[in-house]
């Protein structure tokens, strides 16, 4: 029945994350909008550290953590996050909740399984500008890029574990500006939608070693090459008159044939090591690397000569604490207790000016149920860009809410 449920909210998941908001941010203008997924709940609590895996976790983006489970994992999480956007003169405050991902790992022996969907990207944004006649240009944006994934890892030794996964992205994102002079009656309307598939492919590695009696040295490598994804655009050309409730009341709509094109998803290289005792404590780092200085733009997109893409990096720092895993007596003591740091280069400049961003996160596991299975909790603050230079600033605030859970679904039968 648990199985059948799985299948069900799969379904309802990957078409939910094809219409959902996952962003509210001005930056997603571009390109096709801002990296939405960043990790699972234990992942994000710890800085967004990709290079842990264990027997009764999901790793969603090391292919290589399939091979080290020894139960069948249910993983799913949720976000709310609370943004506030201030330039030189003036500031907003704007709220979104979000569904971030769904997985399932099924271990089979030295091998392990996996398939779910994440959102990839997300566009969402609504901008309003007026110049000295009081010519007033609108633009909103929606949609973004979400990706069924199938995972399989193998431990080929008892520290050495690779693992290969192939994606199927797929999305939509629709752009749409208003332009509307006060001595014309009616306003120009321009919507332009864009469908985008394709799939991708990651391969990763795990090593991890016991260097003395109580530490382990855990290392990790992710690569995934640039691929190519379709987008087949559309356009639609309309005249408005918009009242005084904000409804668009159109004429004249009429559709203009946009051809199809080619939109890139840049490399990307993910290295990282750390040192711990384990299911005691954890401390690692980790770097990302991403070829986006070449990055092709959507052939609807709204193109500005002070834009302009650069190669991507992040740097990530965390950890997590058990003060005693198995401990009978306090509950508390076996609570996860993570913390960490990241600091991003988006690989978008604007005006010459680089857009970065930093975020300070901790969270908890909490154990519920039977076998291993956890509730996650995690807290980010941070912020993105800056005020100076025509530019805004973005602070956010997101909680983050997770379920891993655990079952055993292949047991050996024993017979007298």
């Amino acid at each position: 029945m648990i199985k059948k449920i799985l299948v069900l909210v799969l379904v309802l998941l990957a078409g939910y994350s094809y219409a959902q908001e996952g962003t509210t941010s001005p930056y997603s203008f571009y390109g096709i909008g801002l990296q939405k997924f960043k990790g699972t709940v234990e992942n994000r609590s710890m800085g967004g550290l990709s290079i842990l895996s264990d027997s009764i976790h999901l790793n969603l983006q090391n292919p290589a953590a399939y091979g080290e489970l020894r139960l069948t994992a249910y993983s799913l999480g949720a976000s709310y996050g609370k943004y506030s956007i201030e330039n030189e003169s003036e500031s907003s405050s704007k709220d979104n909740a979000t569904i971030d991902y769904l997985g399932l790992g099924i271990p089979a022996g030295k091998f392990g399984f996996g398939f779910g969907v994440i959102p990839s990207t997300a566009v969402g944004y609504d901008l309003i500008s007026t110049d000295e006649n009081d010519v007033e240009r609108r633009f909103t944006g929606r949609g973004g890029l979400n990706k069924v994934y199938l995972s399989a890892g193998v431990k080929l030794n008892e520290n050495l574990s690779v693992g290969l996964d192939f994606n199927y992205n797929f999305g939509n994102i629709e752009t749409k500006s208003i332009l509307r002079d006060p001595d014309v009656q009616r306003g120009t309307r321009e919507i332009n939608s864009s469908d985008l598939s394709g799939v991708s492919f990651g391969l990763g590695i795990n090593y991890q070693s016991m260097i003395t009696d109580e530490l382990q040295l855990t290392a990790s490598i992710v690569s995934r090459p640039s691929t190519t994804l379709t987008s087949e655009n559309s356009r639609e050309l309309a005249t408005v008159v918009i009242d005084n409730f904000g409804r668009e009341n159109v004429f004249d709509r009429q559709n203009v044939t946009v051809g199809d094109s080619d939109l890139d998803l840049p490399a990307e290289l993910k290295i990282g090591t750390g040192i711990g005792q384990p299911k005691k404590w954890f401390v690692g780092m980790e770097y990302n690397f991403q070829d986006t200085e070449n990055l092709s733009e959507r052939i609807s997109a709204n193109n500005s000569d002070n834009v302009r893409y650069e190669n991507a990096s992040s740097y990530k720092l965390g950890g997590y604490f058990i003060p005693k895993y198995n401990s009978l007596t306090s509950y508390f003591n076996r609570v996860v207790y993570r913390a960490g740091i990241r600091y991003e280069k988006t690989g978008l400049n604007i005006n010459n000016q680089s857009i970065d961003e930093f975020g300070i996160s901790f969270g908890v596991g909490l154990p519920v149920g039977s076998l291993f299975s956890n509730a996650n909790l995690g807290f980010e603050y941070g912020q993105r860009g800056q005020t100076d230079f025509g530019l805004v600033k973005e602070n956010f605030f997101n909680f983050s809410l997770s379920l891993s859970l655990n079952d055993k679904w292949f047991r050996q039968l024993k017979f007298n």
